[in-house]
């Protein structure tokens, strides 16, 4: 972990920017797409360094912090969406004994209470499922969410109604209006069972349990779910129009007497040493209780003193989780597999001799990079420490013979799959196939992102259709292969799935693609290091692909070439020599001229109105409200002014949202002009 005391103020800010674009990330591959990349340990490492990153610098506090966020957006989510009344809350960790200590310390400093007032706490074990939020009025179930990113959750009232544990109906004494709040989850023997019956019958196996229960209550489908095993144990609520007692315990009990179910480890305690002897208990129980847990939860137990206690930014005072420490397992590490990604990232897999780790059968292990092979001293044969946390794919934490006599393992200089020269660019760790477009373990992928919605966005040509394509032979050739697709319609037509009117929707799309977006065109080639928005800028000065590729093809040898490429705002020698790179490989030309014989993209003009920002440079920062940053920039673009990222002396207007924080410091102090996204609004109505 980065220590704060070591970085100057703009390092800082670069680290506080980068964790929270991570963080970020975890959080929706975690929330919103049920397929985490990094344990929990990991994720919660990441958050300890940015709370000590803005604890010692609280005036570098972003807008996007990750103590604002809540869950993750279900915006890209196909169902409906629901807006909680009461935000459903997060929770702080604890990881060590004094961590509680200093909880309830706090608590009692807060309320001013004296050492001898007793400070009465529930604790119950963490679930490791899926948050719901259970509405009842008049007794009767109307509505079950997701819990989203805190305000906004996917609405599963049909999935809901088919879960057992979960009553229809209340008793006439519950409140008028009543919301329980809980976890949805899946038992182990259960979760083992459907992986079964899941392969028996050719369909997808399910990573861990908290996936499988994720994956069948977000079913369109209500069928789908009540197939499934799944379970409910009840941990609070939200919005009521009463309670049923004065205390947390007793408000809980009346929930279970509802019906609901509660854990059968929910108890009442006081002090330090009892919430903590309850923890190590609990520890001790983990591996055998019935589903997958990841810690201790403690929740001052009064109400009136969690009323007065109240929240910080995305979690209450009154309640902290006491998690555990990751799970770990030795065994033998028996081979390194080196896969390659769509850009050509070599990275290397551990095969293990399959041992239990929290329940869950575990075979495999990232190794990262070449760096971390070199750190650890791994090679087949050794014995090994692995730890997972979080049921996400595990981690070799210790290698216990790296003292043996034997030869260090030789990370490939070669790509495994098409031979090509692979290699670290200055400053990285990741090593790299040179190969490119001619790397049959890059192709299919690059297939996938030359297609894909932010690419040419060929409607109906998917993953699956990119593969079944490329298996047949058809798109040996990569992209410029799709556009002579209309030569296989006859075969097409006999292949199981395709009927004539799919097929005739196919290639009508990717006729409709002849002509693409010359920016789009150039970002679905893959180059190294051209995103979406490098390659817009690109062309903003060059116009044309062929354009481009004669500065370009100068650039790894004419400094005037490269001068000429770095001099647009955003582009540094990194992107003006992947460029140089891509086209000093012969078959990276070939597949590019190719393409050119099948589409003709047109000039790229980006076509500009006249308005009271024309040749400005605009900064946006703070919390857009009505539109996302994308979208603010491009209307910047249609105004004729350019978006930059930071606040200089070169800013003629920023645009605040709430939580706008340096950035807005920084416009103060250079005099800059400063309006609200309300104000944007009406020059982007007023432009036209």
């Amino acid at each position: 972990m980065t220590n704060p005391s070591s970085l100057s103020e703009a390092d800082a800010a670069n680290r506080l920017m980068r964790l929270a674009k991570e963080i970020a990330k975890h959080n929706r591959l975690y929330h919103a797409n049920d397929a985490p990349e990094i344990s929990d340990a990991d994720y919660d490492a990441l958050v300890r360094e940015n709370n000590a990153l803005e604890a010692a610098f609280p005036h570098l506090i972003r807008a996007d912090s990750p103590n604002a966020q809540v869950g993750a957006s279900v915006e890209s989510s196909p169902l409906a969406k629901v807006a909680h009344e009461k935000r459903m809350m997060s929770l702080d960790n604890a990881f060590a004994d004094e961590d509680v200590a200093e909880f309830i310390a706090r608590i009692r400093r807060y309320l001013a209470l004296g050492e001898d007032t007793p400070v009465a706490m529930t604790a119950e074990d963490k679930i490791d499922g899926l948050s719901l939020s259970i509405r009842y009025e008049d007794g009767r179930l109307v509505r079950a969410a997701t819990r989203g990113d805190g305000q906004v959750g996917e609405d599963v009232t049909a999935n809901v109604r088919t879960i057992t544990d979960i009553p229809q109906q209340l008793p006439a004494q519950a409140p008028a209006i009543f919301e329980v709040r809980g976890e949805v989850y899946m038992a182990k023997a259960d979760f083992t069972a459907l992986n079964e019956r899941q392969a028996a019958a050719g369909e997808k196996i399910f990573a861990n349990p908290r996936n499988a229960a994720a994956g069948s209550l977000r079913q369109k489908d209500a069928s789908v779910t009540a197939a499934r095993p799944l379970r409910f144990l009840a941990h609070g609520w939200g919005v009521a129009s009463a309670l049923p007692g004065d205390t947390q315990t007793q408000v809980m009990q009346a929930i279970h007497d509802w019906g609901f179910p509660l854990s059968e480890h929910f108890v009442r305690l006081e002090g330090a040493e009892a919430l903590l002897g309850h923890y190590r208990a609990i520890e001790r129980l983990r591996a055998d209780m019935p589903y997958d847990i990841d810690g201790v939860v403690y929740k001052v137990d009064r109400l009136d003193w969690q009323e007065r206690l109240g929240f910080v930014a995305k979690a209450p005072r009154w309640a902290i989780a006491h998690k555990f420490p990751a799970e770990k397992a030795q065994t033998t590490l028996e081979a390194i597999d080196i896969q390659v990604g769509r850009t050509g990232k070599l990275t290397p897999v551990g095969r293990l001799t399959p041992v239990t780790v929290g329940g869950v059968v575990v075979s495999n292990v990232t190794l990262h990079n070449r760096d971390e092979i070199a750190r650890l001293g791994v090679r087949p044969g050794d014995r090994v420490v692995v730890q997972r946390a979080g049921d996400v794919i595990p981690q070799i934490v210790e290698n216990l013979t790296r003292d043996e006599a034997r030869d260090a393992y030789p990370f490939p200089d070669h790509c495994p799959v098409c031979g090509s020269e692979a290699v670290a660019e200055e400053g990285e760790v990741d090593v790299r196939c040179t190969g490119g477009l001619i790397c049959g373990a890059q192709r299919i992928e690059r297939l996938k992102h030359f297609v894909s919605r932010g690419a040419l966005d060929i409607e109906g040509l998917g993953e699956k259709s990119i593969q079944e394509f490329f298996d047949l032979g058809w798109l040996e050739h990569g992209p410029p292969d799709i556009f002579r697709l209309k030569a296989h319609r006859a075969e097409l037509l006999g292949r199981e799935g395709w009927k004539e009117k799919s097929v005739d929707n196919l290639l009508g799309a990717i006729e409709a693609k002849r002509q693409p977006d010359a920016a789009r065109l150039l970002f679905g080639l893959g180059i190294r290091h051209i995103g979406a928005v490098t390659a817009r800028d690109l062309l903003k000065r060059f116009e044309t692909l062929p354009h481009l590729r004669e500065v370009a093809e100068r650039a790894l040898d004419d400094e005037a070439a490269r001068a000429e490429l770095t001099s647009i705002e955003g582009i540094g020698p990194a992107v003006a020599k992947a460029l140089g790179d891509f086209f000093h490989e012969a078959h990276n030309r070939d597949v590019w001229d190719d393409l050119l014989s099948e589409v003709e993209p047109p000039p790229y003009v980006v076509e500009t109105l006249q308005s009271p920002v024309s040749g400005q440079t605009i900064v946006f920062t703070g919390k857009l409200e009505t539109m996302s940053r994308d979208e603010a920039k491009a209307q910047a673009e249609r105004l004729g002014a350019r978006a930059a990222g930071s606040v200089s002396a070169s800013t003629n207007l920023v645009v605040a949202g709430p939580g706008a924080g340096s950035k807005l410091k920084k416009a103060a102090e250079l005099g800059i002009r400063v309006i609200d996204e309300a104000e944007w609004a009406e020059i982007v109505r007023a432009a036209g």
